[in-house]
């Protein structure tokens, strides 16, 4: 598996859309829990950080004014330390489930020191004219019509993907809206692991097949692009697309 952010260059700075496990997750000032790390095993490699690449990209982590999160897993929001300038835009209801844990199962997935750093947070509700038939945020302030927050709950409470208007078309980050590509495309088998997993974490299984079922007809269409964000073939299929 991987964990899939995106880079996006726009006029008002650097964008990253999720950041993956941050510097500290990996070098142990922020220890990951030892059920996440016993059952995921992830790759502890600082220079796979998105800090790291942005770097090696030759910007500054304050170059980075914006992040936009598809939720706050620790996997997908774990770096926002690493970009203390950054607004953080996210689901209202998503920031409420993380800021105040109440479910057993959310205490090792919403992780406090992630944001202990005190971001400054921008949250919205869906609002404005839909997107591809999805309920859409279509205004994320100080930010270009060119990326949306897109409403797909279920894996988690406010639970989004992320569109981004390209040369190519339009590319739709779709989180954890399923983690296998199988899962939207027909002629092959998701892991059943990658499936019970799914059932297991989310607060909301209904809400998520439905989403799922959505997605597949997207993923049809010619002119967008679905990817997630665990599909390491997914991955390599469209890196470096978003320019």
């Amino acid at each position: 598996m991987v964990c899939h952010c995106l880079l996006i260059e726009t006029d008002a700075g650097l964008v990253l859309v999720d950041t993956g496990l941050g510097e500290g997750s990996v070098n142990g000032e922020r220890p990951l829990p030892l059920g996440f790390r016993k059952i995921v095993r992830p790759k502890l490699d600082p220079a796979q950080t998105a800090l790291a690449q942005v770097r090696d990209l030759g910007y500054s982590p304050d170059d980075v004014r914006h992040i936009v999160l598809t939720h706050l897993d620790l996997d997908h929001g774990g770096g926002l330390p690493d970009f203390p300038k950054a607004a953080v835009h996210v689901h209202a209801r998503e920031k409420d489930a993380a800021l105040g844990v109440t479910r057993a199962a959310d205490k090792t997935r919403y992780l406090a020191q992630h944001w202990a750093h005190q971001p400054s947070w921008r949250t919205y509700e869906a609002s404005g004219e839909r997107w591809q038939g999805f309920d859409a945020v279509r205004q994320l302030d100080g930010l270009g019509p060119e990326i949306l927050l897109i409403p797909l709950h279920g894996h988690s409470e406010g639970h989004c993907g992320v569109a981004v208007q390209t040369d190519q078309g339009w590319l739709l980050h779709a989180g954890d809206a399923y983690f296998h590509r199988a899962e939207i495309r027909p002629g092959q088998r998701a892991p059943a692991a990658l499936k019970a997993f799914q059932r297991l974490l989310c607060p909301d299984n209904r809400a998520r097949l439905h989403n799922q079922q959505r997605l597949r007809q997207l993923a049809s269409e010619p002119t967008i692009e679905v990817i997630c964000s665990h599909d390491p073939a997914e991955f390599e299929a469209v890196g470096g697309m978003v320019e």
